[in-house]
């Protein structure tokens, strides 16, 4: 006879590379998504689709790019409407949408788009499954405020050839070359805790650093890894101030100490989110957000919440 007992197992290593690199995002949208509206003839469209709804079909026409949507609309205008399908908030609807005839060319009144490109930071590379976890928070389309939904996409080489450094009220933002050719790997979604997909480049996997548990972190110094100039991950000096371990993705506030860092960036920009946060000699979370109003400070997630987001 003999008894069962409970074994707690990580489903994620316990031991990742270390990121910090900066990598360019490049997003195809599961349909194409509405941004805006403008007007035709002093009028803008009457219709139920909002800003953040994806088209995703023009009468039985499935629709992946702004090109699909040109040509279907093209081939399936009757008396001046077309059918559309839809999804708004995760449902799938069905509408008509008057077109207008301006210059005699059929127009819709919608600003579109079917991609979206930016740049952010790599956080690590699971060595077991080469699964890989970035940004710390979900890419929200600027104009909808909605999370972008991915029907494929790719992580790539970039470098950064400048800082718009921050202020008070006003984030700066790191600005990159990209390399779209030289492709790091794919992206399989875009969730609240950050980007994931599979890391498809090489990469050194003897090369590995510890994952501390929220128990582990501690209040006091820690570094941030990223990149600030060319391809050159460096570390900083950090101060963590609080520790939340009942918040989603606000689980440590800090601030920065490094005056190198200050110097370059007035703080935290746009671009860092993802930057690995180490203490001890573990990797302990990611940098997710500025603290807008004083810019030398912000917010990080756990590790563990992402390395349980990569893998799910």
């Amino acid at each position: 006879m003999f008894c069962l007992f409970p074994i707690n197992v990580l489903a994620y290593s316990n031991e990742v590379y270390l990121g910090g690199q900066t990598i360019g995002i490049d997003i195809k949208t599961p349909g194409v998504m509405v941004v805006g509206f403008y007007k035709v003839n002093g009028k803008y469209p009457k219709t139920s689709l909002v800003e953040g709804d994806l088209i995703t079909k023009v009468k039985d026409t499935p629709i992946n790019t702004i090109s699909d949507l040109t040509s279907a609309i093209e081939n399936n205008i009757e008396n001046g409407e077309v059918e559309l399908t839809y999804i708004h908030n995760n449902t799938e609807k069905n509408t008509t949408l008057k077109l207008t005839l301006d210059n005699n060319l059929y127009k819709t009144g919608l600003y579109i788009k079917d991609s979206l490109v930016g740049i952010g930071t790599l956080t690590f590379i699971d060595p077991e499954d080469d699964t890989y976890g970035s940004l710390g928070h979900e890419i929200i389309e600027e104009h909808s405020s909605k999370i972008v939904e991915v029907r494929e996409g790719s992580i790539f080489e970039n470098s950064i050839v400048g800082i718009e450094t921050s202020t008070d009220g006003s984030p700066g933002s790191k600005s990159a070359k990209f390399n779209y050719q030289k492709i790091y790997g794919d992206i399989s979604k875009n969730t609240k805790y950050g980007l994931y997909g599979t890391y498809e480049d090489t990469y050194d996997k003897t090369s590995l650093i510890s994952i501390a548990q929220p128990s582990e972190v501690k209040l006091g110094k820690a570094e941030i890894y990223t990149v600030l100039n060319g391809e050159k991950v460096e570390s900083f000096a950090i101060n963590i101030t609080k520790i939340n371990e009942n918040s989603d993705i606000k689980n440590l506030t800090f601030e920065i100490t490094d005056k190198n860092l200050i110097n370059k960036t007035g703080g935290i920009v746009q671009g860092m989110s993802g930057s690995p946060i180490v203490q001890n000699g573990k990797l302990i979370g990611a940098v997710t957000h500025v603290i807008t109003d004083n810019v030398t400070s912000g917010y990080g997630i756990f590790i563990t919440t992402m390395l349980e987001e990569s893998d799910k």
